[in-house]
């Protein structure tokens, strides 16, 4: 079910600039993207204790929800090749988009954020 919860743009925005080309348009890394996205999406589902995919949320959940299966697709898509960034950017890059993500599966775990998911 890969991209279904975000589009591959939005996580190689976040991944900056300095990406590895084989990850930007035209993709020539398809298959590794897609299972970044399957992992990703997993990840999400699991950590939030709720299948996003076939029972979403309202549209300002699942902009959250969005916000964080693209942070884990672009940690990978830094992780995958680091050497096309400058000395530290890369570790500045995860850090952000870990804190990010940890900070929104925080709130979408949340119980009153359950009571909207509902």
């Amino acid at each position: 079910m890969s991209w279904t919860l975000c589009t591959s743009g939005s996580a190689i925005v976040k991944a900056g600039t300095n990406v590895n080309s084989m990850f930007t348009p035209p993709i020539t890394a398809e298959t590794e993207m897609a299972e970044f996205s399957d992992q990703a999406e997993g990840t999400v589902c699991m950590k939030t204790r709720r299948d996003w995919i076939t029972t979403p949320g309202g549209a300002q959940i699942m902009n959250a929800v969005e916000g964080a299966v693209s942070d884990l697709i672009a940690m990978d898509l830094i992780n995958a090749d680091t050497t096309g960034y400058l000395k530290g950017e890369a570790t500045l890059m995860m850090n952000k988009l870990q804190h990010h993500y940890d900070q929104t599966i925080t709130d979408l775990r949340d119980d009153e954020n359950q009571v909207l998911n509902k």
